[in-house]
């Protein structure tokens, strides 16, 4: 029970944060009046995340609640892509399993974190992206590199991301909404592979996806709230082709899925807020045997994440600050007919800010997360695992910032020092260096330590010892003029005892067999010019290009083997152009085109299955109509490109969205 005595005692410490709010004497101190600086404490999203460092030494990219609107996504994982060129690997359309990759590591190695609180599944360390509801989101952080300084969470081997969704609402009442049908072009297939008979083309695929969203928001001077819904139906009856060149028609792969999101937040004395939030979600999908099969099982996924946030600027002085986060997630999915797990976890959070004087801030906090999981496959198990960091930002004159480092993991069983070191500094006003040295760690997850099927065929490892690795970058980041800015990354990091899955005797069981090495090179130059040319007023360029070699090292293999660690291709290039225009009667609006390009991948470790490389040009057209409404057009993968994300699991070739967003209230 010493996961709950130690439970105990985070409540404690978030009870005398309220008592300390209460407590501090108000009468001598007011907002307007005192020398507290606003511009200290950088507070995202509406000041509703966890404390976070003002300025991070590291590669961040930032996703706006513009460019959620103009992409016009379905998901997480596509808006990722579209915006970041980021590396995603999909086992087909919306509602399927689908990884994220930063600088060569999956959805396992990356810390996912929703308004600053950890994310990831502690069984498996995945993440849904059907999740999040797009619609709500306010900003999205994507820190790359691991051990960041900026959230101070663990497992982020490959880096962050942070996805904010409150926010302080407008005073007043707004009601939003957003509707959208995706079609995919019909044609003529082979309904059972080479010598099956030919079906006709089924034209129902014309509207194959439906999404639809709804939102209730209110602002007051000390409070406000919000309410928001989605409800997706996704068919996924897509053309494709098999292995023998024959087209096809993807089947059995219908999903399902609703969401259910509110949030409360309030003004309390000493400048402090208090956030209290909750997010259901529940999903009905048809998973297939294989990417190609007419057979599927049926999956029934349910979560409920109730969240309570104490925000603190001051505490006893201007000087401090704290933030405190308590969250609740009961994750419950049925696969199949015997498979089913049942997660409960509670984490914890609280962390602190001081700052002694104008050079110098010290940061510390603590994180925890109680695991309950009781499933067919890891029977029915507890754990906790967690950690106490301490960082210090040194700026020893107005262009260099020095930010040092350690955080202490543990899960009670085994533990380990986390150190990292970096700094920024502003040579000129139009040029700034960024350099971090690091370690990455990571403990196993509760699948890869007690997995049991029920036919036995794929069996957990309990002996798995922590990924572990050490990495460094260098960051370059132009901003020559408002028109234009640029920034480049290089980074080496070095990783050993990864887990995989490998054949033994007549089972599967994890290893830390994988030992690997990344290098690579990120550039990201965008252009941005005003226009006056009838009603174009902007035009914006961006490209995007990473280079990234890598090379698995597991065994008896060494850099002269060449071998590409599965799933990572050497190019990834990708640009934009955005051009947006505003009419005399004021009806705005914008053209949206974009390319992701991909080269060669490989599926397995010993590099003999290829994957070929594969280009998806989109187009994205929005169009205000009136003050309240806004229409949008959307043609995805426009050159039919039928490629393979994950090996044998085909990918939809063009599709054709509609939809529109409404106002229906304004602020009165």
């Amino acid at each position: 029970m010493k996961q709950w005595q130690a439970f105990i005692v985070f409540v404690l410490l978030f009870t005398m944060n309220v008592v300390l709010l209460f407590a501090v004497d108000d009468s001598g101190s007011n907002a307007e009046d005192d020398s507290f600086d606003e511009d200290t404490l950088i507070m995202e999203g509406g000041g509703m995340t966890v404390v976070g460092t003002a300025e991070t030494t590291q590669q961040m990219e930032v996703i706006t609640k513009e460019d959620i609107e103009k992409r016009q996504a379905p998901d997480l994982a596509t808006l990722l892509e579209e915006t970041l060129d980021m590396g995603i690997t999909r086992y087909g359309a919306y509602g399927n399993q689908t990884e994220i990759n930063i600088r060569g590591f999956d959805t396992e190695r990356i810390a996912i974190l929703i308004d600053g609180v950890p994310a990831n599944s502690p069984r498996s360390g995945e993440f849904d992206v059907s999740q999040i509801d797009l619609s709500n989101v306010e900003r999205i952080e994507v820190i790359y590199g691991g051990s960041d300084t900026k959230y101070n969470v663990t497992g982020a081997l490959g880096g962050v991301i942070n996805i904010i969704t409150r926010k302080r609402q407008e005073k007043g009442l707004r009601i939003k909404g957003g509707f959208s049908n995706t079609g995919y072009l019909p044609n003529q297939y082979n309904i059972r592979q080479s010598g099956g008979t030919v079906g006709d083309p089924q034209w129902q695929d014309l509207v194959d996806t439906q999404m639809l969203n709804l939102s209730a928001s209110y602002g007051a001077e000390k409070y406000s709230w919000k309410l928001n819904w989605f409800g997706d139906r996704a068919a996924n009856h897509y053309m494709y082709k098999d292995y023998f060149g024959f087209a096809r028609r993807k089947e059995s792969n219908e999903v399902w899925d609703t969401g259910l999101g509110f949030s409360f937040i309030r003004d309390l004395p000493q400048n402090a807020s208090l956030l209290v939030s909750t997010d259901l979600y529940y999903a009905d999908k048809n998973y297939p045997v294989t990417g190609t099969a007419q057979g599927f099982a049926k999956e029934y996924d349910f979560s409920l994440k109730p969240n309570i946030l104490l925000n603190m600027p001051r505490v006893f002085h201007d000087s401090l600050s704290t933030e405190a986060s308590l969250s609740y997630t009961w994750a419950n999915m049925r696969y199949g007919e015997i498979s089913r797990s049942d997660d409960q976890y509670i984490t914890a959070v609280n962390r602190w800010v001081w700052y002694p004087t104008e050079k110098l801030t010290f940061r510390s906090g603590v994180d925890w997360r109680f695991i309950h999981v009781d499933s067919t496959e890891d029977s029915l198990r507890n754990g906790n695992n967690g950690g106490l960091y301490g960082t210090a930002e040194y700026k020893p004159i107005k262009e260099l910032l020095f930010i040092v480092s350690v955080k202490g993991v543990t899960d009670t069983k085994q533990g380990a020092v986390i150190p990292k070191a970096g700094f920024v500094w502003q040579a000129v006003d139009w040029f700034a260096l960024k350099n971090n040295y690091f370690r990455s760690f990571k403990f196993p997850d509760f699948d890869d330590l007690f997995y049991h099927s029920a036919d036995g065929l794929y069996v957990g490892n309990p002996d798995l010892k922590p990924e572990d690795g050490w990495g460094a970058d260098l960051v370059g980041e132009f901003a020559v003029t408002e028109k234009f800015s640029a920034s480049t990354t290089v980074y080496a990091q070095w990783t050993t005892d990864s887990i995989h899955w490998v054949k033994q005797g007549s089972h599967w069981s994890p290893e830390n067999v994988g030992t690997g090495c990344f290098i690579g090179v990120d550039l990201r130059p965008v252009l941005t010019l005003p226009v006056s040319f009838w009603i174009f007023d902007k035009l914006k360029l961006g490209l995007s290009y990473q280079y990234q070699l890598s090379w698995l090292l597991n065994d008896d293999l060494d850099f002269s083997d060449a071998l590409r660690i599965p799933y990572m291709p050497m190019h990834i290039a990708g640009g934009s152009v955005d051009v947006s225009w505003k009419s005399r009667t004021s009806k705005a609006g914008s053209l949206l085109v974009s390319a992701h390009w991909e080269s060669l991948r490989y599926a397995d470790t010993l590099n003999r299955m290829e994957l070929e490389p594969y280009c998806l040009v989109n187009i994205t057209v929005n169009q205000r109509i009136g003050k309240k409404f806004t229409a949008f057009m959307v043609l995805r993968n426009v050159l039919n490109q039928l490629y393979t994300s994950f090996a044998e699991y085909p990918m939809p070739g063009v599709s054709l969205t509609l939809g529109g967003r409404v106002n229906i209230m304004g602020k009165p």
